[in-house]
């Protein structure tokens, strides 16, 4: 297969769409690659502010519906990129762009274009661990059994833990195990030292590197950034398979 096209595609918000986008991003930054960043969410456009990733804003919506035209737009910019294309949405247009994708049949064309679509989708735990199941659980149902799915495991809001059971020992995920290419763990960060250099970073919208760079960072700051990102791109680069 040729380039691929990560999706991050949830329908509830505020579980870190954006921030595993940006997360991407850089991983493959790093491997001294550019990606084409799209970021479509109509009203936080969190992706877009991350300057140094050079994330071009696409509004796909009119009122509540996909503007086809603007559709047919992003599909062409996929269609055309040279590089590995990296797509955030927002909770609003999840269930529009996925009707879209679906009824349009995108993973077959992209296909046929030498592209690979590839989900990417956030399991939090909380309150929210029931949406985001949910969400999950509609997407495996929607989209061709074979477009790969990874999992981000989230645990900002809470444990992910249904019954005493972690997330693989759920049944749904043991039901659904084929679709699923990789699972990435956030680690759960202490709020009052690494979480809290990541939240200033996320922030201020810079990357880790920028945050590392930052002139008024204290070396235990650049020390825990450093740690963050070592962390998720290890994980990222056992997962190299599904995303390059």
């Amino acid at each position: 297969m040729g380039n691929k096209v990560n999706m991050v595609l949830q329908g509830k918000g505020g579980v870190g769409k954006s921030f595993i986008a940006s997360v991407m991003a850089q991983y493959y930054y790093s491997k001294n690659k550019t990606p084409l960043c799209i970021d479509t969410d109509p009203v936080n456009s969190t992706f877009h502010g991350f300057k140094a990733l050079n994330v071009k804003r696409l509004d796909l919506m009119v009122d509540d519906e996909i503007d086809p035209h603007k559709f047919d737009h992003l599909i062409d910019l996929i269609s055309k990129s040279k590089s590995d294309v990296i797509i955030d949405n927002g909770a609003s247009t999840f269930v529009p762009l996925s009707h879209y994708l679906i009824s349009n049949r995108i993973p077959a064309l992209l296909e046929k274009s030498g592209l690979e679509l590839v989900l990417h989708t956030v399991i939090t735990g909380g309150q929210a661990l029931n949406d985001t199941l949910n969400g999950f659980q509609k997407m495996i149902k929607q989209f061709p059994d074979d477009v790969p799915f990874v999992v981000w495991i989230n645990p900002f809001w809470g444990k992910i833990e249904l019954d005493g059971k972690g997330f693989e020992a759920m049944k749904f995920y043991s039901d659904n195990k084929n679709r699923v290419s990789a699972i990435i763990n956030i680690p759960k960060y202490k709020p009052e030292t690494f979480g809290r250099d990541l939240a200033d970073a996320l922030q201020a919208k810079l990357t880790f590197d920028d945050a590392i760079k930052q002139p008024e960072s204290t070396i235990m700051s650049r020390q825990r950034i450093s740690i963050i990102r070592g962390d998720l791109f290890d994980q990222l680069e056992l997962a190299s398979p599904v995303l390059t």
